[in-house]
């Protein structure tokens, strides 16, 4: 059968040997190869190292110049607790890309492994036909970040063009602080790799609105160091997460509203458990929405874990700038 469009849906964090004998096929199937880039907009994490220009520029080294005009790429926002979001985001984007090239109706496929639980996506798209490939050799993108990041190995998985950009990348101060961050977890994470079950952690974040601006903070210390994140932190033993979440809340923000109207306030709470969520460990938070009223933002200051704290109008907060999931917290609270 011969495709008019297949479309592959990766994180190709970071593209290898795998996704090129993918993308091979599908070219050998297609016309055109629509090539989903997902976690785009995020900012340098283990998980998420390269950004989508930088991925976009990874997967056309290993291409040839004919190849690559008929493989189009496209960036991919993560709609962590909203699976249907996310789905219309990719048929809206093939959609744009089918229609505009193609009067008759096109035959569209969707390629891919299906290999744990991260790939059902690949039967939420049944107007399309499915393509199922073998798993090439078993290779493992987090095998090779981790090796890459504690080490700087590069792996024999990786497209030669590929593996020498990579070395490059070796130089750079984005390469410097994955790799910090990647030693800080490792450490953190050691105080219990002796337990016979891996923890699970409770957490509790404060979504703090008033007149069109959410109540942010700038982290002091790894990981995340010097992104935007929600006031928030670990629930202690002794206490309830409502008391948790006025604790933290107060002690990130020096909020200038007597707990007691910050409690009153709450109008809404959500448990947000995406398994990837925290690369310290499995994490589970408890997300309150406080809503404020008045004329005026209360007047708030960093101090605790938070070097700064500061208002922000809801259109000025990006993905790229936000620690782990925060973004798609506001977006699941708040809308």
């Amino acid at each position: 059968m011969r495709y008019d469009y297949l479309v592959f849906i990766g994180r190709f964090q970071p593209f290898h040997t795998g996704h090129e004998s993918v993308i091979r096929h599908a070219l050998h199937l297609s016309d055109k190869i629509i090539v989903m880039v997902g976690s785009s907009y995020q900012p340098p994490t283990l998980r998420n190292p390269w950004d989508f220009n930088a991925r976009e520029t990874l997967i056309r080294l290993a291409f040839s110049p004919e190849e690559n005009r008929r493989i189009l790429i496209f960036p991919l926002l993560d709609y962590t607790y909203n699976d249907p979001l996310w789905i219309k985001s990719i048929q809206q984007i093939v959609g744009g890309v089918v229609h505009s090239k193609i009067a008759s109706k096109p035959l569209i496929g969707l390629i891919g492994h299906h290999k744990d639980g991260t790939s059902a996506y690949l039967t939420q798209f049944p107007q399309w036909e499915r393509v199922e490939v073998d798993n090439y050799h078993n290779i493992s993108s987090t095998t090779i970040r981790e090796a890459y990041f504690a080490r700087g190995e590069l792996s024999d998985a990786l497209p030669p063009p590929i593996a020498r950009a990579l070395e490059i990348f070796k130089q750079t101060s984005d390469y410097e602080r994955v790799a910090n961050e990647y030693h800080f977890v490792k450490k953190y994470r050691s105080a219990w790799e002796h337990s016979p079950y891996a923890p699970m952690f409770i957490t509790v974040d404060a979504v703090v609105i008033q007149s069109g601006h959410i109540l942010l903070i700038e982290r002091k210390a790894q990981p995340g160091k010097g992104l935007m994140a929600l006031p928030g932190g670990f629930l202690n033993p002794t206490e309830t997460l409502k008391n948790a979440v006025i604790r933290e809340l107060r002690e990130e923000t020096r909020i200038k509203v007597p707990a007691p109207v910050l409690a009153g306030s709450i109008t809404k709470t959500q448990v947000f458990d995406d398994p990837y969520r925290s690369a310290r460990g499995r994490t589970v938070t408890h997300a309150y929405l406080i809503e404020l009223q008045g004329e005026s933002l209360p007047k708030v200051k960093g101090g605790d874990d938070a070097s700064h704290a500061f208002w922000i109008p809801f259109a000025e907060v990006r993905p790229e700038t936000m620690f782990e999931d925060h973004f798609h917290i506001i977006q699941a609270m708040v809308g």
